[in-house]
């Protein structure tokens, strides 16, 4: 059994915040735990732009607080955001999320995430091996 508390996590290794501080990530459950999934809390600023392509990843996400708009690139279509909603980005869409409100998600990403990934200049997390 794994119990954690974003307390504890806030402040280590595991509490990532992105280059250009729109965002921040608390990574609960990481591809180390050997569960085959990660799981994370992420908080997205209010005014901000972002863009992420989980080429490698599925990704669930359950909005929990906040309001945005999201958009697929691939497609155009945009859907607006509020506190119970969820997406899942099933078909690795390069995606943007414009925030109106402070944002709080829970994310799960599959294959997991080993804790040490960070967007790259398309918003893609690189697939990193679970170490044996």
């Amino acid at each position: 059994m794994i119990v954690r508390t974003t307390q504890e996590i806030t402040g280590t290794d595991r509490d990532i915040s992105a280059e250009d501080g729109n965002w921040q990530s608390k990574r609960i459950i990481l591809g180390g735990d050997k569960v085959g999934f990660s799981f994370h809390e992420t908080t997205i600023k209010a005014g901000t732009v972002n863009n992420f392509h989980y080429a490698n990843h599925v990704e669930a996400v359950w909005l929990i607080e906040g309001e945005g708009t999201l958009t697929d690139r691939e497609t155009g279509e945009t859907y607006e955001l509020g506190a119970g909603s969820m997406y899942l980005l099933n078909g690795h869409e390069r995606h943007t999320v414009e925030v109106r409100t402070q944002m709080r998600m829970l994310c799960v990403f599959n294959p997991p995430v080993v804790g040490s990934e960070t967007h790259d200049e398309n918003g893609v997390y690189p697939l990193v091996e679970v170490p044996a």
